[in-house]
């Protein structure tokens, strides 16, 4: 069974039970749906779900934080006279290997002020980014692997591995 499906009905459904479709109302609807199906996770079967949906939440406040730091850092060096950038382009080697890991890694990326998702290799082992701030290249290419890349993919392969449960 599809959990996260389920789960998007039961959000609905409270948000027409309580007239309301705005949307702390449908995250109310979905928490309270996630607690219910959590409460009969042994009646309706076991899942991983249980464990992704807080790593998802995990991953989309990472993201923000890094969203938030790098406009700080871009909106910093705009409004101060001298600049501090130090543009390279590096090359990234990728333990993604579908094309939606690639694909969301490579856009995630993209969407951080200073960095840009420029092209993957005909191999998809290895992703090329521009980034505005590289000082120290391995750390801008860790910060990736092991922050951005690492915790994408914990979500994704996890999402995948559900789509397979009951099925």
């Amino acid at each position: 069974m599809h959990y996260l499906l389920l789960n998007t009905g039961l959000a609905l459904t409270w948000a027409a039970l309580t007239g309301t479709f705005s949307l702390p109302n449908l995250l109310l609807g979905f928490g309270l749906g996630y607690a219910v199906l959590w409460l009969v996770r042994s009646v309706v079967g076991p899942s991983s779900y249980f464990s992704k949906v807080p790593k998802a939440l995990g991953f989309a406040v990472f993201f923000l934080w890094e969203l938030i730091l790098s406009n700080l850092r871009v909106a910093a060096d705009v409004l101060t006279p001298r600049h501090h950038m130090q543009p390279r382009v590096l090359a990234i080697p990728l333990e993604a290997r579908t094309n939606a890991e690639i694909t969301l890694l490579a856009n995630f990326i993209s969407l951080t002020p200073g960095s840009l998702s420029l092209d993957v290799a005909s191999d998809c082992r290895v992703l090329y980014v521009h980034v505005m701030y590289a000082a120290d290249a391995e750390l801008v290419r860790r910060e990736i692997e092991q922050g951005l890349e690492r915790r994408l993919l914990d979500v994704m392969r996890g999402a995948n591995d559900e789509m397979n449960v009951g099925a």
